[in-house]
């Protein structure tokens, strides 16, 4: 089964892809140091360039396919950064959000038989057209359509106009995965083809009900981990002073003593919300939170449950279960970005295999 990767990253999603079966014809990535880490681990015909400046063509040129070559799949997780809740929410309008518009162009010029789209759970709820909180109720105009949440992923779907789509918001800890993190995948099937694709049932839940095993947590694995050395972030001295404060196994800034609490999160005290990210140690009996690019910003802290420091690189990529002895090249703090913007590999081969066997069914079938 020939398959193509946008936006690679670090590779969980092309590792997973790949153990489902499929044969990665070309694997596209715009930084170079990403590019560096896909080459150093085996990945074959990594090209670095934009998506943006690629064509059908080009992209059949470089993965080495003629004409009349089908492809079965082509697949990526886009930068999500333009509809991540946490940004602006400028959709289309950034850069990032486009490189989403071209992969959809490219996958009708090309026609594979799947195409497999990931990114963030707020382009569930993300606007066409963005109109600020201040600038909203009732002495302002109503909300146009553009500006409606979910008005963004809608015109994304109408884009893939000879597809039959599928979204589905998917907690990789439902699949084993150590973490929960939610993400959406969108997934079409070309309509010729007459089949409707189903995710693929979960693994595991929360609580261990219905036959299923529990979540699992990062208990299982740390108490499996054998690294000589962790390479990780420092925090600053005075975020160290307060986390030692926290106690180990788990707990956040609630956890520490009532008289240093307000002097330790500053303006953040008195500002809404659960602020459940200021001092984190992540909890050792549960699955990890959803590993950021960063693990030591300040409203985000990804602590260790037993040690007075971030998760490491070497838990990071434990966590996303990249294969023992995976290298991700750049700075500590890439390291970090590459490895937190990855598809866990265990859910990405799932989900590949959910889609390499319809496309057996489709074989079988004819």
């Amino acid at each position: 089964m020939e398959a193509i990767s946008f936006f690679a990253g670090a590779g969980g999603l092309d590792l997973g892809i790949r153990r489902a079966g499929f044969n990665i014809r070309l694997a596209l990535e715009l930084e170079q140091v990403y590019c560096d880490t896909l080459i150093n681990n085996g990945h074959h015909n990594v090209r670095q360039g934009n998506v943006m400046n690629y064509t059908a063509e080009r992209i059949r040129d470089e993965s080495n396919l003629n004409n009349n070559q089908e492809i079965d799949l082509i697949f990526g997780g886009s930068p999500c950064q333009s509809f991540s809740t946490a940004g602006n929410r400028q959709a289309f309008s950034d850069p990032r959000g486009q490189a989403m518009l071209k992969f959809a162009e490219l996958v009708n010029d090309l026609q594979p038989k799947f195409f497999l789209l990931e990114n963030v759970r707020g382009l569930l709820s993300a606007a066409l057209r963005h109109r600020p909180i201040n600038q909203r109720g009732e002495n302002f105009p109503p909300l146009d359509v553009d500006e409606m949440p979910g008005s963004a992923l809608q015109h994304l779907l109408n884009i893939f106009g000879n597809y039959n789509v599928t979204v589905q918001l998917v907690n990789a800890a439902d699949y084993g995965v150590p973490q929960k993190r939610e993400r959406v995948f969108i997934i079409g099937t070309r309509n010729d083809l007459s089949i409707t694709y189903n995710f693929p049932q979960p693994t595991h839940n929360e609580e261990g009900a219905d036959g299923l095993p529990r979540w699992r947590t990062f208990r299982d694995i740390y108490e499996n981990l054998d690294i000589e050395e962790h390479h990780y972030a420092n925090y600053s001295a005075e975020r160290l002073f307060y986390m030692r404060m926290i106690p180990q196994g788990g707990g956040n800034w609630r956890d520490l003593p009532e008289e240093c609490i307000q002097e330790a999160m500053g303006g953040a005290f008195t500002s809404g919300g659960g602020k459940v990210g200021f001092y984190r140690r992540i909890k050792l009996d549960k699955p990890s939170p959803t590993l950021l690019t960063s693990p030591i910003q300040k409203s985000t802290n990804i602590g260790h449950p037993l040690e007075d420091r971030p998760l490491s690189i070497e838990e990071y990529l434990a966590i996303q279960e990249f294969p023992k002895g995976y290298q991700v090249y750049g700075s500590i703090s890439q390291k970090y970005t590459q490895i937190g913007n990855a598809v866990p590999v265990r859910l990405a081969e799932i989900i590949g295999l959910s889609i390499a066997h319809s496309i057996n069914l489709l074989h079988v079938n004819r």
